[in-house]
């Protein structure tokens, strides 16, 4: 009997094609400040809707803004981030001025009340590492 449960296993097996992934998925987290920004000239640049990595925003879009030492750290463009206390996934779309340490803004579209409402505050972050950043943290 149990013989053939292993014979039927490895043929039911052998011929399944696998889908798995077999790419490395590291996710590292920190505590920074995290403040809200809104598409408008007050607040950006001449052009609102338009990153600093040149990406469109539209309200309603997951986006953050980066302080720029958090690109060195690995934050760099299109960089998945859970953000303690929203749903989803932010993907880092733009990135802040010089003067920003240890910092992110939450894009919150057209609704400056909202990002009001939000204001300042130190939260977690999770973000997935890329490619170059684990095979430069595998090296060492």
């Amino acid at each position: 009997m149990q013989i053939r449960f292993l014979v039927l296993f490895l043929i039911v097996m052998g011929c399944e094609k696998s889908t798995k992934d077999t790419s490395l998925e590291i996710w590292d987290s920190m505590t920074i400040d995290a403040s809200a920004y809104n598409s408008t000239v007050a607040q950006t640049s001449g052009k609102p809707q338009i990153t600093a990595f040149g990406d469109s925003l539209k309200p309603g879009m997951k986006y953050i803004a980066v302080s720029r030492d958090l690109l060195r750290k690995g934050l760099k463009h299109n960089t998945p981030v859970v953000i303690e206390g929203f749903e989803g996934v932010y993907l880092v779309k733009d990135k802040m001025h010089r003067k920003w340490r240890n910092h992110i803004d939450i894009y919150m579209g057209k609704d400056i009340e909202a990002a009001k409402e939000w204001g300042r505050r130190t939260v977690c972050i999770d973000y997935k590492l890329s490619k170059e950043a684990i095979r430069k943290a595998t090296k060492k």
